[in-house]
Formats: structure tokens, C-alpha cells, sequence
């Protein structure tokens, strides 16, 4: 007994016609009698009384009516309830980001994903982003958004945006004063740098090793914070991607451009293997959705 023979049953019952029936649920006039045959056939009684005018139910088939109605009730109910579980994205979502990402954009995101979908639970972890890559790669995130272009055969990357350089500096320094500060005027500064467990670091490094830039790094750090509370204090000026912002508030730093602009992707990455859930699915969407650049977001 299957339940495409109860649906045709019950097409026929409410009908009592084969041929309307038929059309009904999209099959031919015998396809519906094969499968009240068959459904008999189970059964081993009598269901549906033909004529060649009329479609007559037996009693045996007035009571099965009756009873399987209710239940493709139950049963349609149920696989409507699962279908809006998938539309309305219910359940946890894990992601991991590298900190200068995770410090502007996560926070919009996990703002966005509350609005728009309410059942889904997003949690953040902002690790290096040697730390991130490891735990997509373990499945212990759903996946993660990194600074590219990376290489891996066993994730998957798409790029988001780009962001690019700033230079941040408290107001009184000579370059603090200036609306745009060219890479070339960095020689000769104490930098305090981002450690290498930045992704970051090896890009920001290349653009001055092609500008000519001789500076030195005096302090090199995990967190863009304390590269916010060194500068401020005088120790050096320091080169920070714009994702890494906003400056602390009521602070003496400024942030100015940096030309000409080099840029980073920001990509989100996730196991080759594994699909995203539903509710993974809709967040890595509402990230996929930013405006392409770093400096158009709000």
C-alpha cells in the first residue's frame, strides 16, 4: 500500500469520477484505476462500486475515506511544518572570523541575521586566522571569513570584498595632519604592526617592500585595540586595514587614507565536504550580500 494509491483513493472519493480525478493529480484514466485496483488489492475488499455512469463508494470505502483523510491531513500538516522549519531557518550557526574582520562586519551581520531570521542563534568566534582556517576545517564552525586569497584542497572560498589600508595616528603627529598620506612617507617611522598571525600583515608588508618603505616596527601585535591604545600613548604610528575601525571613541587618533590603495579580500570559506544547513546557509548569504567595499559599509 503506498500513498500515491490513498491520494488517488481519495481524489476519486471526492470527485467520483476516474477521468476528473486523473486530471486532478495529473495521471491518465487508467493509471487512477490501477492504482484503486491495487489499493483493493491490499486491502482485499471492495473500495469503489463502477458503472459506466456513476462512481459509487462501498460501505468499506465510505469508512477508509474517512480515516485516511484524517491522516494525509496529519501527514500534509507535518510536511508543511518541515517546510517552513527550512524557510524560517531555524537552529545554531557557528562562524569564525579573523579579528580586523570580526571587530566591523560581524557585528552587522549578527544585527542583520536577529531582524531577518529570528529562530537562528548565531554565535561568533574571532581567532587568528590560522585558528579559523583549522576549525572550519574541523567542523567546528560552520565556516569561517578570512583574508585571501588563500590555497586549500579541502575548502571552499568566495570572495566577499575588498578593504584597504589606512594609516592610524594620533592628531599631533606630522602625518596626523595631512587628508591623504602616501605609502613613501611611512620611511622612517616607528611602526606598531599587527603580529604575522594577521592576515594582513604579509600584504601590508609587500605594498612597503614595493613603495621602498624603511621603517621600524617597534611593537607587533594580535589585537587592533592595543595597537590603538600604543599609538595614542606615542609609540609609533601604524598601518591598519579600515575593517579594523572604528578608533577608539573620544580618542587623540585619526585614521587617513593610504595611496596608492592597495587592497585585501575578505572571503568567506567553508569544508569542500560538508554543506551548509539551512540556517548556515542564510547567514553566509547575509554576508555574501555586503556592499563589495570595506569603505561602503555604514
Amino acid at each position: 500500500m503506498t500513498l500515491r494509491q490513498l491520494r488517488v483513493f481519495i481524489e476519486v472519493s471526492r470527485l467520483r469520477s476516474f477521468s476528473r480525478a486523473g486530471d486532478e493529480i495529473g495521471l491518465t484514466q487508467s493509471a487512477v484505476s490501477r492504482c484503486v485496483r491495487e489499493l483493493e488489492g491490499e486491502i482485499g475488499l471492495k473500495l469503489i462500486d463502477r458503472t459506466t455512469r456513476e462512481v459509487q463508494l462501498t460501505d468499506i470505502g465510505v469508512n477508509l475515506v474517512g480515516t485516511v483523510s484524517r491522516l494525509l491531513t496529519d501527514l500534509d500538516e507535518a510536511l508543511r511544518e518541515v517546510r517552513d522549519l527550512g524557510q524560517q531557518r531555524r537552529g545554531r550557526v557557528i562562524v569564525a572570523a579573523s579579528p580586523t574582520v570580526a571587530c566591523r562586519l560581524m557585528p552587522r551581520v549578527i544585527a542583520s541575521c536577529l531582524r531577518q531570521f529570528p529562530l537562528i542563534t548565531l554565535s561568533l568566534r574571532d581567532d587568528v586566522q590560522s585558528d579559523v582556517l583549522r576549525r572550519v576545517k574541523s567542523g567546528e564552525v560552520d565556516f569561517g571569513v578570512v583574508i585571501g586569497p588563500f590555497s586549500s584542497d579541502e575548502l571552499h572560498g568566495e570572495p566577499v570584498m575588498t578593504d584597504s589600508f589606512c594609516l592610524v595616528a594620533r592628531r599631533d603627529h606630522p602625518l596626523g595632519r595631512q587628508t591623504v598620506v602616501p605609502w613613501e612617507a611611512l620611511g622612517g617611522e616607528r611602526l606598531v604592526m599587527l603580529d604575522y598571525a594577521s592576515g594582513s600583515r604579509p600584504i601590508i608588508d609587500a605594498v612597503m617592500q614595493e613603495h621602498g618603505v624603511e621603517a621600524q616596527v617597534v611593537q607587533e601585535l594580535g589585537h587592533s585595540a592595543t595597537v590603538f591604545g600604543l599609538v595614542e600613548a606615542g609609540v609609533g604610528v601604524s598601518v591598519l586595514p579600515w575593517l579594523a575601525l572604528p578608533l577608539p571613541a573620544d580618542s587623540s587618533l585619526v585614521a587617513l587614507p593610504l595611496e596608492p590603495r592597495a587592497e585585501r579580500t575578505v572571503e568567506l570559506v567553508r569544508r569542500r565536504d560538508r554543506s551548509l544547513s539551512p540556517a548556515a546557509e542564510s547567514v553566509w548569504s547575509l554576508i555574501a550580500a555586503l556592499p563589495r567595499r570595506a569603505e561602503d559599509l555604514d
